[in-house]
């Protein structure tokens, strides 16, 4: 059976310019709105506390507030704000993409391998996306035409997925405007199945849901088999807002990590998973992938891995194609059983802004989850 570890993760969105005290953890997620603006005062400031956390990862993406880490919007609409000094976002994007202890992804997959002798040693496939839905004249946003291609670029085999933006009808319920989540983003986690999908944006909608996928396809009806609310153990109270996944406490998540270490696959036997030998002229994308002790390193090759993820992506919801498989190795039917269940978790820092009243806090949301242990063959 694959050896797995319990991994702490530590989620939190939208502080826009707070530093709070974090709880401790292996791994800190950080899903967006850093800042109010995105100067480079404000994120220099966000940086710093990040940077200061002590976790193994640090993975971060930005949001539709980070203005200035959005070139594009910012060469077209930064004008029309108004800004202390002059600002350049090219040295705004150095203070993350230059970090030494911070994973910034923005639209991208990295795979994680924590390697801290006190840790837990474990490993995962993580994607980011700074990416909403067009609500305003903010930064990173989409049109709903573009929300297909977009998402389709979420590998098949990511543990993690974080965006900014929430899926639809999943911790996005806004009560001040029209806000919602991404509804194709729903049908792209739908066809990942990932352990967890973290996310913000709509603070209101802090929150956890623990979503059964059922077997069908989007196209022929409701994706979900059911859904289940969290209660929130630290309301009100000095406890730790916590999720624990893990078998110790009787509600593991029924979902399996695809992320393997270099020189072996997974294969099903009787519904459970198991690592055995593959032989070393194969080679995947995990082996590409798979960075030195204690770094993490994105695909290298952005067109040939769009293509291959395009590829897959047709086959996933195809039909009667039994021999379609994804970049691990699985068949879609054996993917599907392997990964029942995604836990939804909109961290969202900052409570709903309401006029002439004071602004509310909460806490950052812990995880328990349970993640293979990597090694390296000698």
């Amino acid at each position: 059976m694959q050896e797995a570890a319990e991994t702490r993760i530590v989620c939190i969105s939208d502080t826009h310019n707070q530093t709070p005290k974090l709880p401790k953890g292996d791994v800190l997620i950080h899903a967006g709105d850093l800042t109010n603006q995105g100067s480079y005062s404000e994120l220099k400031k966000t940086v710093e506390w990040l940077e200061k956390a002590d976790f193994e990862a640090k993975i971060v993406v930005a949001g539709n507030h980070d203005l200035t880490l959005d070139t594009v919007f910012f060469e077209k609409h930064g004008s029309g704000w108004k800004w202390p000094n002059p600002q350049d976002p090219s040295t705004c994007r150095k203070l993350l993409l230059e970090s030494k202890s911070i994973t910034y992804l923005e639209h991208k997959a990295a795979s994680i391998y924590l390697d801290s002798p006190e840790g837990p040693g474990t490993c995962f496939k993580v994607f980011g996306s700074p990416y909403s839905p067009k609500h305003g004249l903010w930064g990173f946003q989409y049109e709903r035409g573009e929300a297909s291609k977009l998402w389709n670029a979420i590998p098949l085999d990511t543990d993690i997925v974080v965006t900014h933006t929430p899926p639809a009808g999943h911790c996005d319920a806004a009560t001040k405007d029209d806000r919602s989540g991404c509804e194709l983003l729903l049908q792209a986690l739908h066809r990942v199945r990932p352990m967890l999908s973290i996310c913000g944006h709509i603070h209101e909608a802090r929150g956890v849901e623990f979503v059964r996928w059922n077997g069908d396809t989007a196209e022929m009806g409701s994706p979900k088999e059911c859904v289940e609310i969290w209660k929130d153990p630290g309301i009100g109270n000095k406890k730790q807002s916590l999720v624990n996944l893990t078998a110790k406490e009787g509600r593991r998540l029924d979902n399996y990590s695809l992320l393997t270490p270099a020189g072996t696959h997974f294969s099903l036997t009787s519904d459970a998973l198991t690592l055995e030998p593959r032989g070393q002229s194969e080679k995947t994308t995990e082996d590409r992938e798979l960075a030195v002790v204690g770094s993490t390193l994105p695909s290298q090759d952005d067109d040939e891995n769009e293509a291959r993820t395009a590829a897959v992506c047709k086959g996933a919801f195809a039909q009667g194609q039994d021999a379609a498989r994804s970049e691990i190795g699985l068949t879609v039917a054996e993917q599907r059983r392997a990964r029942r269940e995604t836990v939804m978790i909109n961290a969202a820092y900052l409570g709903p802004r309401i006029a002439g009243g004071s602004i509310h806090f909460n806490k950052p949301i812990g995880v328990d989850l349970e993640l293979p242990v990597w090694r390296f063959e000698a």
